[in-house]
């Protein structure tokens, strides 16, 4: 397994609409990597801790990623998600959406494989 401080992080400003059941929060992203994301909290947060999330990520050229994350904590206007899983559909607009953000691409690549093995 993979531990968390192994994944880059980048920090990037994009619109994230988080949700949960029948409840939908507009939010901003604040940084993500191939195992979390962080957003900044919404005035009113009613969400069922221990339930999943999805996160659609709206990314610059209009297309959209979906994360499937639990919440791990919450601290000072910002709350941080753990990725459990990203599908096929996802991982690629992930993978470029990373890539884009860092000196060396290689890196993500890496991460990557390691997260398969």
């Amino acid at each position: 397994m993979i531990e968390r401080r192994q994944c880059t992080r980048i920090k990037i400003d994009l619109p994230v609409e988080v949700q949960q059941g029948g409840s939908v929060w507009k939010q901003r992203l604040i940084d993500i990597s191939l195992i979390g994301v962080a957003t900044d909290q919404p005035d009113v947060w009613d969400a069922q801790y221990n339930e999943p999330f999805t996160l659609l990520i709206q990314l610059d050229d209009g297309d959209e990623l979906e994360l499937h994350a639990y919440l791990q904590h919450v601290e000072a206007g910002r709350l941080g998600f753990s990725v459990q899983h990203v599908d096929r559909e996802n991982i690629e607009p992930l993978r470029a959406l990373l890539e884009a953000h860092v000196d060396d691409p290689g890196i993500i690549a890496e991460e990557i494989s390691r997260l398969d093995s």
